[in-house]
């Protein structure tokens, strides 16, 4: 007799869940069996995600959240545990990031908004979910940062910033509560071809930037990772693996490593006149 799916039957939070990786990986887990909550702003997103998978044969219920307000973060995620009665997996994927020179963000709609999603937002919703893994002595806590949570590239001041603070994050709680019986786990991905890209915003520095399309990971292949992770947990991924040798010359060759990034946006800075 074959083994039993252990995803089978857990209980899967997604936050970000209206495209890219986390409707990709709503999708792959419910294939193997999960019942998947998503959750992200956009309703009619999250319900065409959820079509999706229960036209497929899966089980999928949405939620509307922004990670940034914390009062909705606790009702619904005490709405999703009435609900399901539990939450297995915690997949805490919404953010979103600004390319552009720091002076030329806006410090509220950019900076500030920035923050409260992709580095407040992910700990508050953590913070909720926690108590009730704690109570269980089981769990999987899935953070997405980036391989700007390893390597802070000019022109992703703030973004890199709340990167390596989700690293950080994720470093110290899992040293915090791995003796429960909790996983914290966290995923890095390179550049990937998903709606990311789209709301980066318009700046003419952003025009000038392009990743080629051959050093682009699909969304779904990292999706693939988030539930080949949750299957195997382990501390870090870093995608794609070749990412793994860069991040060991960054770190032990920042002179050289700020030389090559520099020269490939120098040119691209221009000061107002004195």
């Amino acid at each position: 007799m074959p083994a039993r799916n252990r995803l089978t039957g857990q209980v899967v939070l997604i936050t970000g869940a209206s495209s890219g990786f986390g409707a990709d990986a709503a999708r792959l887990f419910a294939r193997e069996g999960c019942r998947v909550a998503l959750t992200a702003r956009r309703m009619d997103r999250l319900q065409a995600v959820a079509g999706e998978i229960t036209a497929a044969g899966g089980e999928a219920g949405v939620f509307q959240l922004d990670v940034a307000e914390l009062q909705q973060v606790e009702d619904v995620i005490q709405a999703i545990v009435d609900t399901y009665g539990r939450i297995d997996i915690l997949f805490n994927n919404a953010g979103f990031g600004r390319l552009d020179w720091l002076e030329n963000l806006d410090s509220e709609r950019e900076i500030a908004d920035m923050i409260a999603v992709n580095l407040t937002g992910l700990i508050q919703v953590t913070r909720t979910v926690l108590p009730h893994m704690l109570r269980r002595r089981s769990g999987h806590i899935i953070n997405m940062s980036s391989i700007a949570g390893w390597i802070a590239a000019p022109l992703y001041s703030i973004y890199a910033a709340t990167k390596f603070g989700i690293r950080a994050f994720t470093e110290s709680l899992r040293r915090e509560v791995r003796h429960f019986g909790i996983h914290v786990s966290g995923i890095y991905p390179g550049g990937a071809a998903t709606e990311f890209s789209r709301h980066t915003g318009d700046s003419s520095v952003k025009r000038a930037v392009r990743l080629p399309s051959w050093l682009r990971m699909t969304s779904e292949s990292v999706a693939r990772q988030v539930v080949r992770l949750a299957k195997r947990p382990r501390p870090t991924v870093i995608l794609p693996g070749w990412m793994l040798p860069v991040i060991f010359f960054a770190s032990h060759f920042p002179r050289l490593t700020d030389w090559i990034l520099v020269q490939g946006v120098k040119r691209l800075h221009r000061l107002p006149e004195e």
